[in-house]
């Protein structure tokens, strides 16, 4: 039977910092309900095993590191694409860091998919194309951290651990009507999300949570009628469920702004290589200024390629807009054309328009060569 709380009594009790509503027996009986909830109604994703199927360390890893800030929807096509070209942890790790690059371009966040080759390089020469199978052990990979070594070792070697993704920070936080506001409240929700982690099927505890979260109790206007567990939420019972998890006030980077160039030869693009290190490292891009705050038209359109036979620079009206985790970016561009047998400056090269699909270009980059060439 659902409880509720007149809103009278509401206004005059002081909010702990966790509401004390649960029994001990209820809080017992949580994960077995959850687990039967799961057990009717589990998302069907590709990198998921079916019930009975054995579950492939590879599959839950590719697919930990792909969902890193990054919805179902988007991940699914790229995860797709990186299965068939590598099927298996050591496939991947023969690759070049060139085509797994080439491969991400579009998901985002390009540290990860340096990071997933390093990974998968490491499992194939350091540990025989074997995962560890322990949370210590997988912490010790390249580019995998706290959350993504218990969620592998949860789902795919079943140890007794309960991962926090957003989905489940949001169905804890909620459960227990968590008062303290993110980040801060981390370390709490993790103790608590543990709590919901049954004797047996660890894997599935956590995914059973994750479900909850992306399809029940979902950011704004929870399903709540449907939760299996919502006789015994304390922010149900309270009625401001969608106010959880608090959060700290977001701050915000100050905008950047810089200059693209965009210089064609005979159907060709000039192009460079990013740094190694630092944001979009080792991507491909065209040639920019540096991206300030104090942004100067002049000093950007001084940054740009010397180039011998080109057509004098013309600005596009307009600019492209784009938002990084950090700070947002407005570049203007600037487009030239040069002759069939110009050179590439150093550091730079042609390719083929034509072909530019297959390069590994971040979307802020595909946004200014179509600005470019429209």
């Amino acid at each position: 039977m659902s409880l509720s709380v007149p809103a009278s009594r509401r206004k005059k009790s002081a909010a702990p910092d966790v509401a004390p509503l649960d029994s001990g027996e209820a809080a017992a009986q949580r994960p077995a309900q959850i687990l039967a909830w799961y057990d009717r109604h589990r998302r069907r994703l590709p990198w998921r095993a079916l019930p009975g199927e054995t579950v492939d360390p590879y599959r839950v890893w590719l697919s930990e590191i792909m969902l890193q800030q990054t919805t179902v929807q988007a991940v699914g096509p790229y995860f797709m694409k990186f299965l068939d070209r590598w099927p298996t942890v050591s496939d991947l790790g023969r690759a070049s860091q060139d085509d797994v690059l080439r491969m991400w371009a579009g998901l985002g966040y390009y540290s990860r998919a340096r990071n997933l080759h390093a990974c998968a390089v490491t499992v194939l020469q350091d540990h025989g194309g074997r995962f560890p199978d322990t949370e210590k052990g997988l912490r010790a990979l390249p580019g995998i951290g706290p959350y993504t070594a218990s969620a592998i070792a949860a789902i795919a070697f079943e140890r007794q651990c309960m991962p926090v993704d957003g989905n489940i920070e949001r169905v804890t936080s909620r459960l227990y009507a968590v008062e303290e506001a993110l980040p801060k409240s981390k370390p709490a929700i993790m103790t608590l999300a543990a709590t919901l982690l049954g004797p047996a099927r660890a894997g599935d505890s956590a995914q059973a949570l994750m479900d909850l979260g992306a399809t029940i109790c979902t950011p704004k206007k929870p399903v709540c009628t449907l939760c299996p567990v919502n006789d015994n939420c304390a922010a149900r019972v309270r009625g401001d469920q969608e106010t959880f998890p608090r959060k700290a006030p977001k701050k915000s980077g100050m905008l950047r702004r810089g200059a693209a160039f965009v210089v064609t030869r005979n159907g060709e693009l000039l192009v460079r290589t990013r740094a190694e290190k630092g944001l979009l490292g080792g991507m491909t891009e065209v040639p920019t200024s540096d991206w300030l705050t104090g942004h100067d038209d002049a000093d950007a359109l001084a940054q740009a390629p010397a180039l011998k036979g080109a057509t004098p620079w013309h600005r596009r009206i307009g600019v492209v807009s784009h938002v990084f985790t950090h700070f947002p970016l407005e570049l203007v561009v600037y487009t030239t054309s040069v002759p069939a047998r110009a050179k590439a400056p150093e550091d730079m090269r042609w390719v083929s328009i034509a072909t530019l699909d297959g390069e590994a270009l971040p979307n802020v980059m595909r946004k200014v060569i179509a600005h470019g060439l429209g």
